[in-house]
């Protein structure tokens, strides 16, 4: 059986440049990055926090997801799943424990070189190889609805079915790994308002209905692009909540904006039409697409 694992490259910046946290643990005497394993019903960006905070005291916020490494535990295959995770502050009571003794904050290339596994190296070299600093434009598709065959007032109107509340509650958690607190912005319509409430309510950010998010946009284009342009454009955290119809346009129009003349060659499984409560998260680095990422999570 597949044992299924997350962690994070944990930074923060330093004198002469990024630090990167290694922690010794006292059962292997070795180096290596913060990591453990899924609990049930975990979603694995949920491990990856949580398993930081508990080795090294960092309380972070995923940004690029980094190269998956895996091996086998006593006979058994291991996949554990890493991100770049920026330090927002540091929990000096979370260690040492008993698995833990030390945390070493170190420059990326002395971690390389202290680092006592060939599969740390290998994710430590994907870190450096790209940018660590990034912002996340999330595009997110609503959580299931009651169908269109039960619900005999207007579409706009249709709600979140029962397995859809309890998928938004979840989301809630999971957006807020990417973005502590980042404005939201949804389509009108009930099923996307309350699928990213619960997120709201979590963050204490007020949830933003526009229309330029609604299935109509696609009448108008212009205003759609012109939207995504000043999210792009405010350098902040956003979370957009919109509908398998239109979400590849907004797609296209960040991508025409942050990529422009580079614009990269997607992979289909980036831009297949993303199934209920899934997303994309585009990291930005003023403005600039770093990489882009998708999750479908609620379906594992």
């Amino acid at each position: 059986m597949l044992i299924r694992a997350a962690g994070a490259v944990a930074w923060r910046p330093g004198p002469d440049g990024d630090e990167v946290a290694l922690v010794h643990r006292v059962r292997y005497d070795d180096w290596s990055l913060p990591k453990g394993k899924q609990e049930p019903g975990e979603q694995l960006p949920v491990t990856a926090v949580r398993e930081v905070r508990e080795e090294t005291g960092a309380i972070v916020t995923l940004g690029r997801k980094l190269a998956s490494v895996r091996y086998r535990v006593n006979g058994n295959p291991k996949q554990v799943s890493y991100w770049s995770a920026r330090a927002t502050a540091i929990d000096e009571s979370a260690i040492p424990n008993g698995e833990v003794d030390e945390v070493a904050w170190l420059p990326v290339d002395e971690a390389i070189r202290r680092a006592s596994y060939r599969q740390d190296v290998a994710v430590l070299t994907d870190f450096a190889s790209g940018v660590a600093d990034t912002t996340p434009l999330v595009l997110l598709r609503h959580a299931k609805a009651v169908g269109r065959s039960e619900w005999r007032k207007q579409d706009l109107e249709r709600p979140l079915d029962k397995a859809g509340m309890a998928d938004a509650a979840t989301l809630a958690g999971l957006l807020a790994c990417f973005a502590p607190r980042a404005q939201v912005a949804s389509s009108p319509a009930v099923r996307c308002l309350d699928t990213v409430r619960p997120y709201g309510d979590l963050t204490g950010v007020p949830v933003r209905a526009e229309d330029a998010l609604a299935t109509t946009s696609l009448t108008n284009p212009a205003a759609s692009s012109s939207f995504i342009c000043s999210l792009i454009a405010a350098g902040e955290a956003a979370i957009v909540c919109a509908h398998r119809e239109n979400l590849p346009a907004l797609l296209d129009a960040a991508l025409a904006i942050s990529a422009g003349p580079q614009r990269p060659q997607l992979s289909d499984k980036v831009v297949k039409p993303l199934p209920k409560g899934a997303f994309l998260v585009l990291h930005l680095t003023r403005g600039t697409l770093a990489a882009i990422n998708r999750y479908e999570f609620l379906d594992d």
